[in-house]
């Protein structure tokens, strides 16, 4: 597993100006564009702007610096980019300038890209039991799809597609010019044909010259155990078909677990409250604790101080893509009857006649053992 620090060549203490100087003169080097194609320049290409893509983030460099890459998996927003997303990181970093516009590269420029079709984002509710289990969930969601009528063509059955004279079929245009990188061709999408480097005279009836119609479609979705609202995970290549044949966007299906009254979780943690009596808390008893799949006794020693937390281990929730189960917390809290009794009454009071005031060394201990067991 590389170290992201090693293959920008910066220190672990750099600074982000230091951290964007050292990737771009490494992306400048490495671009696959300046090394006609070579399949370890892409490789190279592709390590130093995952590197980068992390590092420039501070909350992913934080979770990095202290769990490494295993960490930013565990959070569901991490995984290893493809060329086409180095490109993409590449561009943005430089502010604007595309690849193709730097170094000529016509045979990827962003014809291919605008030809893609666009993300989506669903949102996948999950229950407080679902998240602890994981499982398998079954999306509908309206999606462009490639149109049958014309074979995502865009033009009418029996009629044919024109080249456009515009840019005589490449879909692009070029314009010689200079800057601070030397003389560089600038490269944009034809805009007598949009890019497509043809034109259509006779649209399909169906999908109106675009090549897609918008149908229902049924995703599956598998949920890994633990995770939580917010994280995500990608879909790749199921999304958005492109306009007349382009490739297909990708899916990002974002959690939303639902509050569970019982529970209250930090990570993989859950913490919840029991009522037990005055004689349960004095004499010890077994009680009932729930669970998120059901519920397991617990045994209360006598003696037991209200607010006091007993750790249940291996009860709370899977930590998510990776091992082992958090804890379940149980505060037990002693309980007051809103009304009694006259015999609970009568009793109660022979009860206190019968107990002495806790002295000062007893208070001291008791409120030891409630910071204790709120972690303070």
């Amino acid at each position: 597993m590389a170290d992201f620090y090693q293959t920008l060549g910066v220190q672990r203490a750099a600074t982000d100006d230091e951290i964007k100087k050292a990737y771009r003169k490494l992306a400048m080097q490495w671009h696959p564009d300046r090394n006609a194609g070579s399949f370890e320049a892409e490789e190279k290409f592709k390590e130093i702007t995952e590197a980068y893509d992390v590092l420039r983030d501070r909350n992913k460099r934080a979770v990095y610096d202290r769990y490494g890459e295993a960490g930013l998996r565990g959070g569901g927003g991490f995984h290893h980019v493809d060329l086409s997303e180095a490109l993409s990181i590449f561009m943005r970093d430089l502010g604007g300038f595309g690849f193709g516009e730097l170094f000529n590269a016509a045979g990827r420029g962003g014809q291919e890209n605008a030809r893609t079709g666009a993300d989506v984002r669903i949102n996948v509710p999950l229950t407080l039991a679902e998240v602890a289990t994981g499982i398998e969930k079954t999306i509908t969601v309206k999606l462009l799809e490639a149109c049958d009528r014309c074979a995502a063509r865009g033009a009418e059955p029996g009629t044919e597609l024109r080249t456009c004279p515009s840019c005589g079929g490449s879909g692009e245009v070029r314009r010689a010019q200079r800057s601070f990188f030397g003389q560089v061709i600038s490269v944009a999408p034809c805009p007598s044909c949009s890019g497509e480097g043809q034109l259509i005279d006779s649209p399909c009836r169906k999908c109106r010259g675009e090549g897609r119609v918008r149908e229902e479609r049924q995703i599956e979705v598998t949920v890994p155990p633990g995770v939580a609202t917010g994280q995500y995970m990608t879909l790749r290549g199921v999304g958005n078909a492109g306009p007349r044949g382009g490739a297909r966007g990708d899916v990002l299906v974002v959690f939303e677990v639902a509050d569970d009254p019982r529970f209250e979780r930090d990570g993989e943690d859950l913490y919840t409250d029991v009522l037990a009596t005055y004689p349960q808390l004095v004499l010890g008893a077994d009680v009932e604790i729930p669970t998120v799949t059901g519920s397991v006794a617990l045994r209360i020693p006598g003696g037991t101080q209200s607010g006091q937390v007993f750790k249940l281990r291996g009860r709370g929730l899977p930590r998510v893509n990776a091992g082992g189960v958090g804890d379940l917390h149980v505060r037990v809290q002693l309980w007051t009857p809103a009304s009694v009794s006259a015999e609970e009454e009568r009793l109660i009071r022979q009860l206190g006649e019968l107990q002495t005031v806790p002295t000062e060394r007893e208070s001291r201990t008791f409120w030891s053992k409630v910071k204790e067991s709120l972690g303070a």
